[in-house]
């Protein structure tokens, strides 16, 4: 049996460890873009690499993001070449998402970079980055935790959390692994 844990003192909670590397005015410009243009579903999706770009991005080419996808902090993240975003998706990208080419991460997926410290009194953060692997799929409200690597060709499926690391062309259901 484990030791319990400490009561939470959040009042003491001072978010160490957790740079957001951009001032506050950057910061709610890309609130502003994010929520007035990038998630309508009347944006032209050709039209949301580049908002991502201008904002510090680094997105490949033929790359297809959907409507309603919402990215934490658009210079954390690292798209590939022929990428699909479904619809709905959401990249919380406290630490760098990297996303190689010919991924697909479908709708609603989650790929959260961001934890807390359990036995921390004051619950700091815990926040590690994402990797997803050439070819890999991120299926339907599927969800990739933070510090995870997904392995190339590897699958992550419907419903499924991915907390710890997918080998290769490994499958992982809703189940468990297969």
């Amino acid at each position: 049996m484990s030791a319990p844990a400490a009561p939470r003192r959040l009042r003491g909670f001072t978010g160490a460890g957790y740079d957001k590397q951009r001032g506050l005015l950057v910061q709610a410009a890309w609130f502003a873009a994010l929520n007035l243009l990038f998630v309508k579903w009347w944006f032209p999706p050709r039209w949301r690499p580049p908002l991502l770009r201008a904002f510090g991005a680094r997105v490949g080419e033929r790359v297809l993001i959907r409507h309603r996808v919402r990215v934490q902090w658009p210079w954390k993240l690292t798209v590939g070449d022929d990428v699909w975003i479904g619809e709905g998706a959401w990249l919380i990208n406290l630490e760098p998402v990297t996303v190689e080419s010919d991924v697909c991460v479908s709708q609603e997926a989650v790929l959260c970079t961001g934890s807390h410290q359990r036995h921390s009194p004051t619950f700091e953060f815990d926040n590690a980055p994402v990797r997803l692997e050439r070819g890999c799929w991120v299926a339907a409200r599927a969800m990739v935790l933070r510090g995870v690597t997904v392995g190339a060709g590897a699958v992550v499926g419907a419903g499924a959390v991915a907390h710890r690391d997918l080998a290769p062309e490994a499958v992982l259901t809703a189940g468990g692994a297969r």
